[in-house]
């Protein structure tokens, strides 16, 4: 079942899921000097969300987040993420925000932006990807502090997972 936590623990967390994270059998990626989350604004297929979080927790996030939608859990989810990392649900973006990591940057995946190849990743970040068909709300993009868009030779939007 899904570990969930209340939103009012999640400044409280960020250093717990980091402990626990480096606790983890090698393979992982070490983040030493700062944290990343992603989060989920509005998503669309749930089978790409659990092969998102799946990565996320692969690649070393440090927490996840669903805005807008209940997830339910995924098979497309093997190593079961939200069981290894904090997960977190907010009804809106608006609930979310007020619940932001101190200091943390919040970068919007989304079209238009600086490339993610010429992209300096902040030390600590928070990530937010929107549905695939519809991408993040506008409102979203303009509260973010950058935005960061995948380069494609043809199609310029990707599947949440992907782009993740």
């Amino acid at each position: 079942d899904i570990k969930l936590f209340r939103r009012d623990d999640f400044h409280q967390c960020i250093d717990a899921a980091r402990t626990h994270q480096n606790a983890q059998p090698s393979g992982k990626i070490n983040h030493p000097t700062g944290y990343f989350g992603i989060g989920v604004v509005g998503c669309k297929t749930e089978e790409n969300v659990g092969t998102l979080w799946r990565s996320a927790y692969q690649l070393g996030a440090s927490f996840l987040m669903n805005i807008g939608s209940r997830y339910e859990k995924q098979s497309t989810d093997t190593v079961q993420s939200t069981q290894r990392l904090p997960f977190f649900e907010f009804s809106d973006f608006a609930d979310f925000a007020p619940f932001s990591p101190r200091g943390v940057k919040w970068v919007a995946i989304e079209m238009g932006g600086t490339p993610l190849e010429e992209f300096d990743h902040p030390k600590n970040t928070m990530y937010f990807l929107g549905s695939e068909d519809g991408g993040l709300p506008r409102s979203v993009t303009r509260a973010c502090h950058e935005t960061v868009s995948i380069s494609s030779e043809r199609y310029a939007s990707y599947n949440v997972a992907v782009a993740g």
